[in-house]
């Protein structure tokens, strides 16, 4: 099985929504189906029929959120020694070479991938393009605009 990679914050982000998945959405949703049931004909009852739907939406988060946990190859940034070399985890520092701007992204797992936090997921064509450099290498990305370059400023783990 193949192992997914996850920053100590991304699991603990799944974990945390585990948690609430079996501990309050699961049972709100059982006692829905219940409400729904104590009105009797469940052939026409639209109640009955989106509580079970909800459920089958919780049951197939609760079973992905395991899967990802159970094959979670956890990497935390602090103890990582690559060197000053781009990795997985590292936050790494950019400047645009046409625009002249700084940009500051870290490489995350799929799951935690949000850009507006600066995190970017491994398998988006920036951090392919990062991955094995080093501060002072240009990093050639395939944007749909073209290809644009960017100077790796500074890789630090934290």
């Amino acid at each position: 099985m193949n192992k997914t990679p996850l920053t100590v914050a991304g699991a603990e982000l799944l974990r945390a929504e585990l948690h609430r998945m079996k501990t309050v959405e699961r049972p709100n949703v059982i006692a829905a189906i219940a409400e729904a049931r104590s009105h009797g004909d469940l052939s026409e009852n639209a109640e009955y029929d989106a509580a079970k739907e909800r459920q089958g939406f919780i049951e197939g988060r609760i079973m992905e959120l395991e899967g990802k946990l159970a094959t979670a190859q956890i990497i935390d940034p602090k103890l990582l020694d690559a060197d000053g070399r781009c990795v997985f985890g590292a936050t790494v520092d950019l400047e645009d070479m046409d625009a002249g701007t700084t940009v500051t992204y870290q490489i995350v797992g799929e799951d935690e991938a949000d850009i507006k936090q600066g995190k970017i997921s491994i398998s988006s064509p920036i951090a392919r393009a990062l991955i094995g450099k080093y501060a002072g290498d240009i990093a050639e990305v395939q944007a749909p605009g073209g290809v644009r370059e960017y100077e790796v400023v500074d890789v630090r783990y934290i």
